[in-house]
């Protein structure tokens, strides 16, 4: 029999902030909402697992920082990312079929400065890695790095350097031929991360690691980030409550998705993290079981466990659009 869940407003008792410098960079972007902070929780996560997972699924990927870690660790046997955006998506389709050398060589022979960075990108765009180049340019350029529609290039930046502050080209190349040396255990697909949750629903050596765009009652932040933004998070719930392996969502901390953790019966923890701004805050990480959690209190819990009946329904998309 379901039980209701108890709503268990508690203090977090581990109140420290992780130090995004002590945690590995391996993404080639710097990402509005990337989840390098969340790396020692993911490594957590994926070693409570009863076997190590043969596929990872990282439904909205972004700056990929979950599957890379996953897979150059070993965490898992391989990962599968999952993004919609074209620009995006052309760097992970660069990267993961052969054309990382050559993505990486453009970077380190590229001169930069702003009349070069802007020449460039509205160059018209012939193949998947000239497009691949042009969103790194623009990702390391732009302010916050974000890609989305009507952002800029830095003006002043750190030190005054402009558009030179996040160019690393060095660091870049080092990073882009790494994830080739692993590209054989690093799949990407662009395609529907609805979609594709519903196709491996029913596979128990799959985990996924959720991080939608957050727009659940009427936030702005994933609005204003990023070109994909709308999701119908009602239907991924759903869609996680009849998923046969595990998985973790990270959320705003918001009442709009504390209600849905508990229409679909999962745990709710907050767990510390900084913005962009340097700012304390806290985000929700909710899953099916977060005793792997120490030191968190859930704020929301689950203590029964339960099969969702499956319904027979047609396979449904879910709803995005772009600004």
């Amino acid at each position: 029999m379901r039980q209701e869940n108890l709503f268990l407003y508690d203090e977090i008792k581990d109140t420290k902030v992780v130090n995004v410098a002590s945690v590995p960079q391996r993404s080639p972007f710097r990402y509005p909402g990337g989840k390098t902070w969340f790396v020692p929780r993911l490594r957590e996560w994926l070693k409570s697992q009863d076997m190590k997972p043969r596929i990872l699924i990282e439904p909205f990927a972004g700056g990929g920082i979950v599957s890379l870690t996953s897979v150059y660790e070993r965490l898992v046997e391989s990962a599968l990312m999952i993004e919609l955006d074209e620009d995006v998506a052309a760097v992970w389709e660069a990267v993961t079929t052969g054309n990382a050398n050559w993505l990486a060589n453009r970077i380190l022979n590229f001169e930069m400065n702003h009349e070069n960075a802007s020449k460039e990108i509205v160059k018209p765009t012939k193949s998947i890695r000239e497009r691949a180049f042009k969103t790194i340019l623009k990702n390391r350029c732009n302010h916050g790095g974000i890609l989305a529609s009507g952002s800029g290039f830095l003006k002043k930046g750190e030190a005054g350097k402009g558009v030179l502050s996040r160019w690393y080209p060095e660091t870049l190349a080092k990073r882009i031929r790494e994830i080739d040396l692993h590209r054989n255990r690093l799949e990407f697909r662009k395609e529907d991360a609805l979609f594709v949750i519903e196709e491996y629903m029913n596979d128990p050596d799959v985990v996924f690691f959720i991080d939608p765009p957050y727009t659940a009652g009427g936030k702005k932040a994933g609005k204003r980030l990023y070109n994909y933004f709308e999701v119908d998070h009602e239907h991924l719930f759903q869609l996680c409550s009849e998923l046969e392996g595990d998985f973790i969502m990270t959320y705003d901390n918001a009442p709009e998705v504390l209600a849905l953790a508990k229409k679909y019966g999962f745990q709710a923890k907050p767990i510390p993290m900084k913005n962009t701004h340097h700012a304390k805050l806290t985000e929700l990480v909710i899953g099916r079981d977060l005793g792997w959690m120490l030191n968190i209190n859930r704020v929301l819990e689950n203590q029964a466990k339960y099969k969702v009946q499956k319904l027979n329904r047609a396979r449904k998309k879910s709803v995005i659009d772009i600004s």
